[in-house]
């Protein structure tokens, strides 16, 4: 049963946190539109597509930097609470500094549920959204330009099959410079390549231009070739996506499941997908050990005021957000396990919260 006081703890608790969110992405909203205003209009982008990329841009945003807005918003009002001696008046009546605690837990429990159910189904969706208006009206070009050196995509497709794309523009569904070789006991069967290769929606097919076909023998090899050719192959289109782009626009159930077509296949890249399924789960988790952290550290009443809480915070925030990147990167890039990547993070600042949690209840 909430008391008057957790209820007025739990309202300023997220009632903040919707301030700090209204008062950010704004901001964040202003700042990329004087960056990207003058490619808008060179480009002439249609204003409802505008639209619908800054609906995509706000999800994104918030989601990337949900862990500090949620930890200023407690540093703030909570110090606010110090600064007015409410929390002396609250646990001098008997209240133990645990059931103070209490309704911010609740808060974060709220707001983890929030965000955990935005991470399965609403921010892939609108990752994917957000990637394509860069892609198709920002980038020069386009699909290569944006991924750089991590454009080439290969794939393991079975035992035997390998496939290569060199980039895939999602609006057209087109890779370009596809090939395919199979194997048969470690010698090349045949090889098959097109400068670029078409996604068939209507009858699932590819259709692919500038078709060449090898076909390996023990006296010769027989050369196939056609201006267009359409075929059934036994990938996804998805698998002609570049890697980290095409995990973080999978739901929770899609992700599962193109994760474990991937292990089977012995995909050299599934760490990269782990590191984004682990992450829908370890963010919100971070909720509970950063409120933690920051009712501990704004709860006493300082000297310098709520600016010196305000000064911790950001530090600690920003330092949270920096390592959860450096270990996601290095899961990716090294053969440290996702899993301990990920979650190393929450475990170091989970023991940082205990620390102070035990510090401020003395």
């Amino acid at each position: 049963m909430l008391t008057i006081i957790d209820k007025y703890i739990l309202k300023r608790y997220l009632a903040t946190f919707a301030v700090m969110l209204l008062l950010f992405i704004p901001i964040g909203i202003v700042i990329d539109v004087s960056e990207k205003i003058n490619k808008m209009l060179e480009n002439k982008v249609p204003f409802i597509d505008v639209a619908i990329y800054y609906y995509h841009f706000t999800v994104y945003f918030a989601n990337m930097l949900f862990p500090i807005f949620l930890f200023l918003s407690v540093i703030w009002f909570t110090s606010k609470l110090a600064n007015n001696t409410e929390i002396i008046a609250i646990l001098s009546s008997g209240i133990s500094f645990t059931r103070f605690l209490r309704p911010y837990l609740i808060g974060a429990s709220i707001i983890s549920v929030f965000v955990l159910l935005m991470g399965f189904f609403i921010v892939p969706a609108s990752s994917e959204g957000f990637n394509n208006f860069r892609y198709t009206y920002l980038r020069t070009g386009g699909m290569q330009d944006m991924m750089g050196d991590n454009t080439d995509v290969y794939r393991q497709i079975s035992d035997n099959e390998f496939i290569y794309v060199n980039s895939f523009n999602t609006e057209t569904k087109t890779a370009f410079n596809f090939s395919l070789e199979k194997f048969k006991k470690d010698k090349l069967e045949y090889k098959i390549t097109a400068s670029r290769i078409k996604w068939n929606p209507k009858d699932s097919t590819y259709t692919m231009y500038d078709y060449t076909k090898r076909i390996v023998g023990v006296e010769g090899d027989k050369i196939e070739k056609a201006p267009e050719k359409k075929a059934v192959f036994n990938f996804d289109l998805e698998d002609l996506t570049p890697v980290v782009y095409i995990a973080e626009t999978l739901s929770l159930g899609k992700l599962n499941a193109f994760i474990d077509k991937e292990k089977s296949r012995g995909s050299s890249n599934i760490n990269v997908y782990l590191v984004v399924l682990y992450k829908k789960f370890s963010i919100p988790v971070s909720a509970f050990i950063l409120t933690v952290i920051a009712v501990a550290v704004s709860s006493m009443k300082r000297r310098g005021g709520m600016g010196v809480n305000l000064a911790i915070g950001i530090a600690l925030a920003f330092a949270f957000v920096f390592f959860d990147k450096i270990f996601g990167v290095l899961a990716e890039k090294s053969s440290i396990p996702a899993m301990l990547a990920v979650w190393l993070p929450n475990i170091a600042f989970g023991i940082l919260a205990i620390y102070l949690l035990r510090n401020a209840k003395r």
